[in-house]
Order: C-alpha cells, then structure tokens, then sequence
C-alpha cells in the first residue's frame, strides 16, 4: 500500500480506518500463527521444520529409574553361530607356543570355534539354452527342441535380475539411474532406463487383477484408513489416494482430491464399516462408521496450549493420552474398558470442553460498526468438532480393534511423500497408476510377512494372472492373494 492509498482511506473516516486496523491484525494474527506451526503441533512433515530450534516438550512417558538401553534379560539381536556353516576351513598349531617342539601326530582335544557371515562375490550367470534340430528319419520333418516358456529372445535378462529392478525402483525408491548403477556396481551389467522401466510395465501388466482384489479386502474389512497426498504429474497438482487395513494397502491416484475422486475409486461408497480419517469434511458424507484421528486431534491441541495459551487444551491431550494408556492396558489382558471407566472418560471429556467453551465464548456482530459477525477463528472450531463428533473422537474406547489414530495410513502414505522427494515427480499419469498398482501389491506383501523380492519373482514367473491369480503364484505365495471374498487374512 502507498500512502497515497492510506490518505484516501484515511479521508473516509473512523469506521474505513478501523476496519483496515483490524483486517491488518487479523493477518498479522494469521501469519504469526503460520509460522509457530510445525510437525509436532500442526500435520505439517518434519521436512518442513528447517533447522529452527525445537521446542523442548516433555516426554509423555513415565519415569521408571531404569537407565537407558537394553535391559538386564533383555535378548538382542547379535549373530548366532550357525549349525551348519557352507565352509569349514581347520586350523591347526605346527609347533608349542612355549616351548617350540614340534606338535605333530598330537591328538586333538577339542576345537575353538569362530565364524565368519559373508556375502560371496557376485558374478552375472549366463545360461545358453540350445534347441537340438532334427530330421524325423520317418517323415523328414525339421523337429527343434522347445525353448522354456520366457525364453523368448536371442538374448535377454532373467526374471530375477528383473525382478531386482523393480524392487530397487519401486520399492526402495531409488531413481532409474542409481538403479542402473547399483546394477553395474554389484553385477557388472548396466541395465538400460528402457530396460527398467519396461521391468515395471511388465510387473504392472502381471498384477492386472490385484487392484479389485485388495478393493474387495478392504471391502470386507471391519476397520479400515484412509488418506490422501498430493503428487507432481509432469508438472500438475493430483491426488493419490490410500485405503488401508493391516493387511492390505491400495493406492489410487486421481486429478481430484474430495468426492468425484472417491465416487470414481468406488471404496468408500461402497465401505460401510468403520473408516479411520483426519476429519476432511468430504470423508463425512459417506455412510460408513466415521472414526476422528486423535493423533492430529492432540497436534492441535498442544499448539493451541503452547502459542494460544489455553488450559483446557492440556487437560485434553492428558485425557485422550490417559485413556488410550488404558485401553491398551486392557487389550493386553484380551479386555475392553469397563463401561464405568468409560463412562467417567466421557464426563471429563465434557467438562474440559465446557471449561474450552467458558474461555472461548462465540464472537458477536459489532452492532456500532455495523461489520456483521467475525470469524470463530481456529480454536473455536477445534472445540466444535471434539464437541459435534465426540462420539467419533473417543471411539477408541469403545472396542479392542478400534485404533486411535490413523498412523496406519499415515505411514502407508509416507512413503510416496519419499518418492516425491527423490525423483520430484511423475513423467505421466500412466507411470503414477503403474507405481500406484505396483507399490500397493509390494506393500500388501510386507504386511503380510513375505519376502518382497521373492513375490515380485513369483509375479513375473507367473501366467493368466487375473482376478483369481495363477495357481503358480498363488502356491508360490502360499495363497496370499486368494480373491475370493470368503477368505479373509
């Protein structure tokens, strides 16, 4: 603004200069709160936190006595000797360390032991298969021996080297070039981008029918959390979305982010168990059980305790951590929480928001100034909602397989947040449905116990997969993608 503006609004009047005074304060107020806000009292990502001093918070364990570290009793993870090492190499004394004589045809009395784990070196295995050809002495028909079934080439990479590829690329995240020389490196073979990115189309290809399979898990799922992040696409903001159980994860990516995309996807219309979120309004108008993610719930409140200095808001965080303590303490037992204990949980919960209520009364129209009704500002709102969805908030409570947080899907989210970070963006939107179908299936593996490199192997050996899978692979996998809808994991 010039002064020459600020002269003209001061030639309007009080109420022209009073209003400018306040919209000015109120974007000072907003800006101000913008840069108190970081990872642990907002969702922003740690990423975002840049090397400005962290407060100090307190931790919100109990003190035990017990110093730091593993505890006496405690097993470790050190390496165990082996029954049955690959190579034994015997060592033997020529001669007495004290004495010098010489020590041969002595019996031995025993063996010290010691082993060495070691990865041996690696070499690229070339294997040549040769088609014997033949003249039936019969007939004369020109008779080849049959080449196996994806041996298809003159010359060609194996399903495990291909396999590596698509590992290293889509599960560890590493970018086509690295990927290439992480190849050279270890291999001695230096894989093309081309090579690699068809490694993945073809995996992609081979997982067709996974998609509507872990939709149809989700489907069934009693629990299940959703998010969303959004994904550069050759230079244009989309959406890639994320339902997840324990068990299974589904990525979808969309040029949208609220409700077309969710129509279109078809989870959520569908869902009518109880879904995990973070309180995105267009969450809220599906008809399945809504459950409210405590774990932003508490970043909230400790921002508006530590930069609005509101009392209450403590009191909350120690409630909401208290009590989910409890629950856990109980689910141990194999119990829920007594009705009693709830019910008490409940009462302080609506006493605190009576107290956050007091401190916050709902702005009213300045009648002189004629400026109609101010805005309820963001710790009004946060009272609203823990007061409005109570029910979905303090769910946690109520049953043994109801979370407190949506860190699941969270955590399942992150790691295409990672691959952003990496690589920056996507080339194409098929590329991102490819990721998307890929690190889906990698991800439903993990959860499940099996080695990943082995289920991509077992993917690219397999054949006619669709909505049922191979029977290969499914024995492979030991029946981890069995599509029918009876069978739950």
């Amino acid at each position: 603004m010039k002064r020459e503006d600020a002269e003209k609004i001061y030639d309007l009047g009080k109420d022209a200069v009073v209003d400018l005074i306040l919209q000015l304060v109120d974007r000072i107020e907003k800006l101000e709160a913008q840069l108190k806000k970081d990872s642990h009292n907002s969702s922003k990502p740690p990423s975002s936190d840049g090397l400005r001093k962290k407060p100090k918070t307190g931790s919100s364990r109990r003190q035990t006595g017990k110093k730091t570290g593993g505890q006496e009793g405690h097993k470790g993870k050190t390496l165990e000797m082996s029954e049955s090492p690959d190579k034994i190499i015997r060592l033997s004394s020529n001669k007495c360390a004290c004495c010098g004589k010489s020590l041969k045809g002595c019996a031995s009395k025993g063996i010290d032991r010691r082993q060495v784990f070691e990865i041996p070196e690696i070499e690229l295995e070339v294997t040549e298969y040769q088609s014997e050809i033949n003249d039936c002495p019969h007939c004369g028909h020109e008779n080849k021996g049959e080449f196996p079934e994806n041996v298809t080439k003159r010359t060609q990479y194996g399903n495990y080297l291909h396999s590596l590829a698509v590992y290293f690329r889509n599960y560890e995240l590493i970018p086509t070039e690295r990927t290439s020389e992480i190849f050279e490196d270890i291999f001695g073979v230096r894989l093309s981008e081309g090579t690699i990115v068809n490694s993945t189309k073809r995996c992609a290809a081979k997982l067709s029918g996974f998609k509507n399979w872990a939709k149809e898990q989700i489907l069934d799922s009693e629990v299940a959390y959703f998010d969303e992040t959004g994904i550069n696409i050759n230079g244009k903001l989309h959406w890639m979305h994320n339902a997840s159980t324990p068990f299974v994860t589904s990525y979808n990516v969309h040029k949208k982010r609220g409700g077309e995309a969710f129509n279109e996807i078809g989870i959520l219309p569908e869902y009518r168990g109880k879904a995990m979120h973070d309180h995105w309004v267009p969450y809220l108008r599906y008809e399945c059980e809504h459950l409210l993610c405590n774990a932003h719930h508490i970043r909230e409140l400790i921002f508006a305790f530590e930069e609005e200095k509101q009392p209450w808001a403590k009191k909350m965080i120690e409630l909401l951590c208290e009590a989910k303590k409890h629950k856990e303490e109980a689910a141990a037992k194999g119990e829920n929480l007594k009705s009693e204990t709830i019910k008490l949980y409940e009462t302080r919960y609506k006493r605190i928001l009576t107290q956050g209520f007091r401190n916050n009364p709902p702005p009213v129209p300045d009648v002189e100034l004629k400026r109609g009704r101010k805005k309820k500002g963001k710790i009004l709102s946060l009272l609203e909602r823990l007061r409005d969805y109570q029910t979905e908030t303090l769910a946690f409570m109520y049953g043994a397989d109801i979370p407190f947080d949506n860190n699941l899907a969270e955590r399942d989210i992150r790691m295409v947040k990672v691959q952003q970070k990496i690589s920056g963006l996507f080339r194409s939107f098929s590329g991102a449905e490819e990721f998307c179908l890929i690190r889906s299936f990698l991800s439903t593996a993990r959860k499940q116990g099996y080695n990943i490199i082995d289920a991509i192997h077992a993917i690219l050996n397999g054949e006619d997969i669709c909505l049922d899978f191979s029977v290969k692979i499914a024995e492979k996998l030991q029946n981890i993608f069995n599509c029918g809808r009876n069978e739950k994991h």
